[in-house]
């Protein structure tokens, strides 16, 4: 396995930050790791990388303790934080020479093509950058020696759409050349696209594992509605994404594909006594946000 990791924990003080992450991670795939922000995608991350210490158990890379042998796990990595700062004086031509050489050189035509993929500008320096174009420096800089492994941290953040593509492109011929990609996300649909297998991670724990066919469940929600009064069942029926819908008394079973907008929308115009779901926290969020609905 290239990333190993059993029962990683890191806690700050009495403050949770994530609570026994076991995961591997094979050679030549993209895995992807999904949560919602604050989920402890970026601790996980940060203390993969050796930025910080684990409370307790342990993680691997390329076989190497990652407490006892971070210079040479580095040497073969490409790692870009959620949030990063590069020199301000320096233009994207600049910044990437530096890295290059902290790599003992890179392939220049390689870079060129990757500077017209992301459509950088190297002229011109980074703080004069938008987010966008920030972050656009900080994927070639990561990209530029073609690291055996790849540890991207929201990596899309600030990015439009067509370049969003174009980097999609590149995780894929990563993967077609034998390398190996960590993606951190929040967005299902970009884990989707790209990943082969999938942890998804939230309140500091992995609650699911799997390959990425079997994500698409993870949009599906069965949910049951207990009403005051009589069931408004046709309310639901029309509603997009709802499927399976049952009626007994005065509750309502129903399958939700996808956002729950539309079914929240629906049942605030309605006494909602109680709400169930075989999803953890979804109960929570639903019942907040249709307190703020209604």
């Amino acid at each position: 396995m290239i990333i190993e990791t059993e029962r990683l924990t890191k806690r700050y003080g009495a403050h949770r930050g994530i609570d026994d992450v076991t995961l591997d991670v094979a050679p030549g795939e993209i895995y992807g790791f999904l949560g919602p922000n604050g989920a402890g995608k970026t601790t996980t991350i940060r203390t993969l990388v050796g930025h910080l210490r684990p409370t307790a158990g342990r993680a691997r890379i390329f076989g190497l303790d990652v407490g006892t042998d971070p210079v040479a796990i580095h040497r073969r990595l490409g790692y870009l934080p959620g949030e990063f700062g590069l020199y301000d004086r320096l233009t994207g031509a600049q910044t990437a020479d530096y890295f290059a050489h902290l790599h003992g050189g890179v392939d220049r035509d390689y870079r060129a093509r990757l500077v017209e993929r992301l459509g950088i500008d190297p002229g011109r320096r980074y703080r004069e950058l938008s987010k966008g174009n920030k972050q656009k420096i900080g994927l070639l800089v990561v990209f530029q020696h073609r690291p055996e492994l790849l540890i991207l941290d929201e990596p899309t953040s600030g990015l439009d759409p067509l370049v969003q593509q174009e980097f999609q492109a590149l995780l894929r011929e990563a993967r077609d050349e034998g390398r190996t990609v960590f993606l951190s996300s929040h967005v299902l649909s970009e884990v989707e696209a790209v990943c082969d297998r999938v942890a998804l991670i939230r309140d500091g724990r992995i609650v699911r594992t799997g390959r990425v066919a079997e994500l698409r469940d993870l949009a599906h929600h069965q949910v049951v509605l207990r009403f005051a009064g009589t069931v408004p069942d046709a309310a639901f029926r029309s509603l997009p994404g709802v499927s399976d819908v049952e009626v007994t008394d005065h509750t309502l079973r129903l399958r939700v594909s996808g956002p729950m907008t539309p079914v929240l929308r629906a049942a605030a115009a309605y006494e909602v006594l109680d709400f169930e779901s075989r999803e953890p926290g979804l109960e929570e969020t639903f019942l907040r946000s249709y307190e703020v609905a209604s």
